[in-house]
């Protein structure tokens, strides 16, 4: 990530960050081979956030993203949550994550929890629907 955004703007957490109690974390594994890694952090009883989303190399676009992305709305829904929300970056790396996160309903938003406006981010949310958990 370090090439990606400035240091100001680097939102992802690190191994010690991603053991805390609030968060949940989720790896697809392809036999021994890690495909992917996703994370939810509780924010409050109505909101969660998408953190540290991740497909290893040999498996972008292979839809690895998807059935992460898929995983983590289900388990925030089945949680009780009516938000699910992430913050991704504003550059064109970043479009192809942006994209998936449209796709499945998310818009963009105004920054949630401890974050603030920055020209590096994109804040996204959706609105969960908890009867279809």
């Amino acid at each position: 990530m370090e090439n990606t955004a400035p240091p100001e703007s680097r939102h992802a957490l690190d191994l010690n960050a991603l053991r805390s109690a609030d968060i949940s974390f989720w790896a697809l594994w392809d036999g021994s081979q890690l495909a992917g890694f996703g994370a939810l952090k509780h924010l409050d009883d109505e909101l969660a956030e998408i953190k540290s989303m991740r497909t290893a190399a040999p498996y972008l676009r292979k839809g690895v993203a998807t059935k992460i992305l898929r995983h983590l709305i289900q388990e925030a829904k089945a949680r009780g949550y009516s938000r699910l929300s992430l913050e991704t970056g504003s550059m064109d790396y970043f479009e192809p994550a942006r994209r998936l996160y449209l796709s499945f309903g998310f818009k963009e938003s105004l920054p949630f929890g401890s974050y603030v406006e920055d020209p590096n981010s994109v804040f996204m949310t959706i609105y969960l629907d908890k009867e279809s958990a």
